[in-house]
Protein backbone atom coordinates (compact mmCIF):
# COMPACT_ATOMS: atom_id res chain seq x y z
CA UNK A 1 0.00 0.00 0.00
CA UNK A 2 2.97 2.55 -0.04
CA UNK A 3 3.41 5.13 -2.13
CA UNK A 4 7.37 5.51 -3.31
CA UNK A 5 8.25 9.34 -3.64
CA UNK A 6 9.92 9.90 -6.68
CA UNK A 7 10.06 13.72 -7.22
CA UNK A 8 9.42 16.52 -4.87
CA UNK A 9 8.96 20.41 -5.54
CA UNK A 10 8.61 22.87 -2.48
CA UNK A 11 5.67 25.38 -3.66
CA UNK A 12 5.68 27.52 -0.60
CA UNK A 13 7.55 27.93 2.38
CA UNK A 14 5.86 30.30 5.10
CA UNK A 15 6.28 31.08 8.92
CA UNK A 16 4.08 28.03 9.57
CA UNK A 17 3.98 25.81 6.82
CA UNK A 18 5.52 24.55 3.86
CA UNK A 19 3.53 23.65 0.99
CA UNK A 20 5.59 21.01 -1.44
CA UNK A 21 4.08 18.64 -4.28
CA UNK A 22 4.97 15.15 -3.97
CA UNK A 23 5.14 12.90 -7.37
CA UNK A 24 4.46 9.27 -6.30
CA UNK A 25 4.92 5.94 -7.64
CA UNK A 26 1.83 3.84 -6.60
CA UNK A 27 2.10 0.19 -5.55
CA UNK A 28 0.31 -0.86 -9.11
CA UNK A 29 3.30 1.35 -10.58
CA UNK A 30 1.76 4.58 -11.94
CA UNK A 31 2.33 7.89 -10.99
CA UNK A 32 -0.06 10.40 -9.24
CA UNK A 33 0.78 13.97 -7.61
CA UNK A 34 0.10 14.63 -3.93
CA UNK A 35 -0.20 18.36 -2.78
CA UNK A 36 1.35 17.89 1.10
CA UNK A 37 1.11 20.89 3.50
CA UNK A 38 4.13 20.37 6.15
CA UNK A 39 3.32 21.43 9.56
CA UNK A 40 5.67 21.33 12.78
CA UNK A 41 2.89 19.87 14.97
CA UNK A 42 1.04 21.44 17.59
CA UNK A 43 -0.69 20.91 21.46
CA UNK A 44 -3.69 22.05 22.74
CA UNK A 45 -4.75 21.84 27.03
CA UNK A 46 -8.13 20.60 28.06
CA UNK A 47 -8.29 22.64 31.47
CA UNK A 48 -10.34 21.74 34.17
CA UNK A 49 -9.80 23.48 37.55
CA UNK A 50 -11.58 21.56 40.57
CA UNK A 51 -15.15 23.27 40.29
CA UNK A 52 -15.47 20.97 36.76
CA UNK A 53 -14.86 24.38 34.99
CA UNK A 54 -12.98 23.80 31.98
CA UNK A 55 -10.83 26.89 30.54
CA UNK A 56 -11.45 27.82 26.53
CA UNK A 57 -10.29 30.49 24.61
CA UNK A 58 -12.60 32.45 21.94
CA UNK A 59 -10.73 33.93 18.53
CA UNK A 60 -11.95 34.79 14.79
CA UNK A 61 -9.83 32.14 12.36
CA UNK A 62 -9.39 33.84 8.91
CA UNK A 63 -9.85 30.38 7.36
CA UNK A 64 -13.14 30.21 8.56
CA UNK A 65 -14.24 33.90 8.28
CA UNK A 66 -15.81 33.26 11.96
CA UNK A 67 -14.96 33.42 15.75
CA UNK A 68 -14.39 29.61 17.06
CA UNK A 69 -14.64 28.69 20.63
CA UNK A 70 -11.66 26.62 21.12
CA UNK A 71 -9.02 24.92 23.86
CA UNK A 72 -5.87 26.76 24.18
CA UNK A 73 -3.37 25.55 21.63
CA UNK A 74 -0.39 26.67 19.37
CA UNK A 75 2.28 25.17 17.52
CA UNK A 76 5.59 23.69 18.42
CA UNK A 77 8.73 25.14 18.40
CA UNK A 78 11.72 23.65 16.82
CA UNK A 79 12.71 21.03 19.22
CA UNK A 80 10.06 21.42 21.86
CA UNK A 81 8.16 18.68 23.41
CA UNK A 82 4.69 18.74 23.46
CA UNK A 83 3.63 18.74 26.95
CA UNK A 84 5.75 22.06 27.44
CA UNK A 85 4.28 23.36 24.43
CA UNK A 86 0.80 22.95 25.81
CA UNK A 87 2.15 24.75 29.50
CA UNK A 88 3.27 27.12 27.71
CA UNK A 89 0.42 27.37 26.16
CA UNK A 90 -1.76 27.58 28.87
CA UNK A 91 -0.18 29.80 30.39
CA UNK A 92 -0.18 32.58 27.12
CA UNK A 93 -4.03 32.27 26.65
CA UNK A 94 -5.45 31.79 29.52
CA UNK A 95 -2.93 32.62 32.37
CA UNK A 96 -3.04 29.01 34.32
CA UNK A 97 -0.30 26.15 35.21
CA UNK A 98 -1.23 23.28 35.96
CA UNK A 99 0.50 20.35 38.65
CA UNK A 100 -0.78 17.38 36.65
CA UNK A 101 -0.76 16.80 32.54
CA UNK A 102 -2.02 14.00 31.18
CA UNK A 103 -1.47 13.01 27.25
CA UNK A 104 -5.53 12.32 25.96
CA UNK A 105 -4.43 11.83 22.52
CA UNK A 106 -2.13 12.25 19.74
CA UNK A 107 -3.65 12.24 16.48
CA UNK A 108 -2.98 13.59 12.81
CA UNK A 109 -5.41 16.63 12.27
CA UNK A 110 -6.10 16.06 8.18
CA UNK A 111 -3.62 13.25 6.85
CA UNK A 112 -4.92 13.24 3.40
CA UNK A 113 -3.24 16.65 2.71
CA UNK A 114 -1.28 17.67 5.86
CA UNK A 115 1.20 16.20 8.07
CA UNK A 116 0.75 18.17 11.63
CA UNK A 117 0.19 16.13 14.35
CA UNK A 118 -1.50 16.86 17.32
CA UNK A 119 -1.21 16.55 21.22
CA UNK A 120 -4.36 17.12 23.38
CA UNK A 121 -3.49 16.91 27.13
CA UNK A 122 -5.85 17.60 30.36
CA UNK A 123 -4.63 19.78 32.36
CA UNK A 124 -5.74 19.41 36.27
CA UNK A 125 -4.30 21.01 39.71
CA UNK A 126 -4.71 24.54 38.50
CA UNK A 127 -3.35 27.95 39.67
CA UNK A 128 -2.81 31.35 38.13
CA UNK A 129 0.06 32.70 36.27
CA UNK A 130 0.64 35.63 34.21
CA UNK A 131 -0.25 35.49 30.91
CA UNK A 132 0.48 37.12 28.16
CA UNK A 133 -0.93 35.85 24.34
CA UNK A 134 1.69 36.59 21.29
CA UNK A 135 1.38 40.70 19.95
CA UNK A 136 -0.71 39.07 16.70
CA UNK A 137 -3.54 36.86 18.34
CA UNK A 138 -6.49 38.53 20.02
CA UNK A 139 -8.49 36.15 22.80
CA UNK A 140 -11.27 36.29 24.94
CA UNK A 141 -10.60 33.59 27.69
CA UNK A 142 -13.80 31.36 28.23
CA UNK A 143 -14.70 29.83 31.62
CA UNK A 144 -18.00 27.00 31.30
CA UNK A 145 -19.14 24.16 33.38
CA UNK A 146 -17.55 21.26 31.76
CA UNK A 147 -20.43 19.23 31.28
CA UNK A 148 -22.14 22.58 29.29
CA UNK A 149 -19.11 22.46 26.67
CA UNK A 150 -19.36 18.73 26.38
CA UNK A 151 -23.41 19.50 25.49
CA UNK A 152 -22.15 22.13 23.03
CA UNK A 153 -19.81 19.70 21.26
CA UNK A 154 -22.71 17.40 20.89
CA UNK A 155 -25.05 19.77 19.78
CA UNK A 156 -22.67 21.34 17.33
CA UNK A 157 -21.98 24.45 18.81
CA UNK A 158 -18.19 23.94 19.17
CA UNK A 159 -16.80 23.31 15.94
CA UNK A 160 -13.43 23.03 16.38
CA UNK A 161 -11.66 19.93 16.14
CA UNK A 162 -9.42 19.77 18.27
CA UNK A 163 -11.48 20.79 21.01
CA UNK A 164 -14.39 18.51 19.91
CA UNK A 165 -11.58 15.61 20.74
CA UNK A 166 -10.37 16.82 23.95
CA UNK A 167 -14.26 17.53 25.04
CA UNK A 168 -15.67 14.09 23.85
CA UNK A 169 -12.48 12.05 25.53
CA UNK A 170 -12.95 13.83 28.71
CA UNK A 171 -16.61 13.03 28.40
CA UNK A 172 -16.02 9.49 27.76
CA UNK A 173 -13.30 9.26 30.64
CA UNK A 174 -16.20 9.81 32.83
CA UNK A 175 -15.00 13.85 33.38
CA UNK A 176 -18.14 15.04 32.41
CA UNK A 177 -21.39 13.89 31.88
Amino acid sequence: MREKTVAREIKYAGKIITVRVDKVELPDGKTASREVVEHPGAAAVLAVNKSGEAFFVRQFRKAVEKELLEIPAGKLEAGEDPRACAARELAEEVGMAANDLRLLAAFYTSPGFAAEKLYVYLATGLHPVASSAPEDEFLEPVRLPLAEAVRMARTGAIEDAKTLVALLLAADRGLAP
